[in-house]
């Protein structure tokens, strides 16, 4: 079976056994944390043996939200190929796509795998029993597939991020003029002449202003430039930061 195939087949089991009580927060950071439940994959080989279920566990952090593309995600860190070739084929069909609007950090160190011997149900009820809240956190526990689980929490966060933009953000960006409506009807960003999203110049500007009083380290203003593909339309001003008047 073809790899696309089967990240298709994928995406059609997962399945969403508990969904966070909250969307993604518009004035600060939001934290997810996450518990992917799976088959493990070498019962299928072995008939006889189980229950058990496979738990991943761990976090995804979003900073505050800003307007993002499916292009500048897929220059950041964290993500397996396999997830990162969904968000290739959404970059390539809709590159101006407004609907990622959060940027992501992937925090691996908190991740933990474990087996349960348990079936996927009765491990689901266990966890969401044992799931206290606090109020910046966020929960979701997921039905995945074992080897492709990854590209089963990819969906749901991906889904996730789409409904916070629509539910709390979209109509913002609207009226300042950072998207549009394109000719088939989807939210799309708006570029200057440069090609740099509105939204993505004025981070840029006040991360300049941060910089040069001091409150932001250079590197992230770097690694921000970096990421837009724009570091050379800026590097004369950028250097001028670091020379003495």
């Amino acid at each position: 079976m073809e790899e696309h195939q089967r990240i298709k087949e994928v995406l059609e089991e997962t399945e969403i056994l508990r969904f966070p009580d909250k969307l993604i927060f518009t004035t600060k950071p939001t934290t997810l944390h996450y518990y992917v439940l799976a088959k493990p994959y070498y019962l299928d080989y072995f008939k006889n043996e189980g229950p058990e279920t496979k738990v991943r566990e761990g976090n995804i952090t979003w900073e505050k939200p800003k307007l993002l593309t499916p292009g500048y995600i897929l220059k950041m860190e964290g993500f397996s190929d396999r997830s990162k070739d969904i968000l290739r084929r959404l970059a390539q069909r809709h590159p101006d796509l407004a609907g990622l609007l959060y940027k992501l950090k992937y925090k691996k160190e908190f991740e933990d795998t474990r087996i349960v011997s348990k079936d996927i149900e009765n491990t689901f009820h266990s966890i969401d029993e044992e799931i206290n809240d606090d109020e910046n956190t966020l929960t979701v526990i997921i039905k995945g597939v074992d080897e492709y689980w990854d590209v089963s929490l990819m969906k749901f966060i991906q889904d996730l991020m789409i409904k916070s933009a629509f539910d709390s953000q979209m109509s913002d960006y609207a009226n300042k003029g950072y998207i549009r409506m394109d000719d088939s009807g989807r939210a799309s960003v708006t570029r200057n002449l440069e090609g740099l999203p509105l939204a993505a110049r004025e981070d840029i500007e006040k991360m300049f202003t941060r910089v040069k009083k001091g409150d932001m380290n250079p590197s992230k203003l770097k690694n921000e430039l970096d990421q837009w593909g724009v570091y050379s339309n800026y590097e004369d001003r950028f250097l001028d930061l670091f020379r003495k008047e």
